[in-house]
């Protein structure tokens, strides 16, 4: 694996586009999400000790993981549940260092969001943290496998124009890593949400930093440089 912001691996690379992940990506919504699912846990009398190591999972996976005992009708309801309570709490939803600069460098089509969160949610976040919006949003909602099935990226390069192969993607989650790989992007990881020791141990990302904070993009002849600041 590389050293904690060597980007050798990809500077002197030219790209398509850029593919973000949002939650601990682009925006620190970790306070919200924490008290949302919390607030759900216990009003379906579950554990909430039981909602670790789940970030970049869709809400419906973590619930098909930690209420098992859920009917198909009954996780439905649970799904649509949580997320009112996600959408009622965008309370200290912020920007995470660098990313409303890194997106700016990239509008309009030279990047796309994409999250494992549903389409609302998902853009609730990104304006009450003041994330400039692309062209190109990928939720939950598009795709029917989530990360870390590789869909949700697939589907980004498709609305762009663009190959997979010819993307990078940042991420700070290892499902949603394992899910630009097995599409074919490279990979920038983030440590806002998941330390070195773990990225090392469950995936092979191309070049790790701390945030977006680290690294500049730049738009040359319709393909994206990155480099240091």
């Amino acid at each position: 694996m590389p050293r904690l912001g060597d980007l050798s691996a990809l500077a002197g690379r030219s790209f398509a586009a850029v593919l973000f992940d949002n939650d601990g990506t682009l925006v620190d919504s970790t306070p919200a999400v924490i008290r949302s699912w919390v607030a759900w846990a216990r009003e379906y009398d579950i554990d909430p000790h039981l909602l670790g190591q789940h970030h970049g999972v869709p809400a419906s996976g973590i619930i098909a993981q930690i209420a098992p005992h859920l009917s198909p009708d009954e996780a439905e309801v649970a799904l649509a549940r949580i997320t009112a309570i996600e959408l009622a709490d965008t309370d200290g939803v912020v920007a995470l260092p660098g990313a409303v600069d890194a997106v700016a460098a990239l509008l309009p089509r030279r990047c796309a969001v994409v999250t494992s969160a549903t389409h609302d949610l998902g853009l609730a976040r990104l304006q009450a943290a003041g994330i400039p919006l692309p062209d190109v949003v990928v939720t939950f909602d598009d795709v029917e496998h989530g990360k870390p099935h590789p869909d949700p990226f697939l589907v980004a390069a498709e609305r762009l124009g663009v190959a997979a192969e010819e993307c990078l993607v940042v991420e700070d989650a290892p499902s949603g890593l394992r899910a630009a790989e097995a599409a074919g992007c490279a990979t920038l990881a983030l440590t806002s949400t998941t330390n070195v020791a773990n990225l090392d141990a469950t995936t092979d990302a191309d070049a790790i930093v701390d945030s977006l904070a680290a690294v500049r993009f730049s738009v040359t002849n319709s393909t994206v440089q990155i480099a240091t600041p």
